[in-house]
């Protein structure tokens, strides 16, 4: 699947959230967030389940086709993805393979898989996977057991491994942003940044603002 990535990757994490996750959805549609993901691991898959409704439902009727067409994504759960019309799945290492979850969503879906080192990073490049987040970049508190921090440099030698689009993942910030994709990430996924800011919708603009001034630069 040919793929232009968005350059930010905003992660509904409902263990961080103040407001309600289809308010937090709306914030972010409302400053113009092209890729959002909702992950909830605590969740019972009832909870799950109508929470991404409600989300992919809304975000839907956000749409405007040519002008914003929000993608939303499933975190874990491809059979809840594909049940609420999400556009896709996202599956970590330890959760379904790619094929087995692009069995359930389907070829026109997306699939995305976290990698935390070039071993993984090679595995995923070898599957369907649509895109390969790598990380976590700098050290993360969205996460109870993150894994090692891997890294500018590492991101850079990542970049050389995939022509898959690359998401940058952990820690990433808006001071780190523009950091990210100087390094070759396609995209940065951004969960504590934007969640605990006062005003998300405004803090997800200037995340925008920094992306362009950097792919200008480049």
């Amino acid at each position: 699947m040919n793929l232009v990535f968005p350059p930010l990757y905003a992660i509904i994490d409902a263990a961080l959230l103040k407001t309600s996750e289809l308010s937090f959805a709306e914030m972010m549609a409302e400053s113009g967030v092209e890729l959002l993901q909702y992950r909830n691991k605590r969740a019972t898959s009832r909870e799950l389940f109508e929470a991404s409704q409600s989300i992919s439902a809304r975000l839907s009727a956000l749409a405007k086709p040519g002008a914003y067409e929000p993608r939303f994504i499933v975190n874990d759960r491809a059979d809840i993805a594909l049940i609420v019309n999400a556009r896709g799945v996202h599956v970590g290492q330890e959760d379904l393979g790619v094929e087995d979850a692009r069995s359930i969503v389907g070829p026109d879906s997306l699939v995305g898989v976290s990698t935390h080192s070039l071993e993984q990073l090679d595995s995923a490049d070898k599957t369907s996977a649509d895109y390969i987040a790598f990380g976590p970049i700098f050290a993360t508190r969205s996460k109870e057991n993150p894994d090692p921090v891997v890294g500018l440099e590492l991101l850079r030698k990542a970049r050389q491994h995939t022509r898959k689009p690359l998401v940058a993942i952990g820690g990433i910030t808006l001071e780190r942003a523009a950091d990210v994709l100087r390094a070759g990430a396609d995209s940065f996924a951004v969960a504590r940044d934007l969640i605990v800011s006062e005003n998300p919708a405004a803090r997800a603009r200037l995340f925008l603002k920094e992306a362009a001034r950097a792919r200008a630069e480049n």
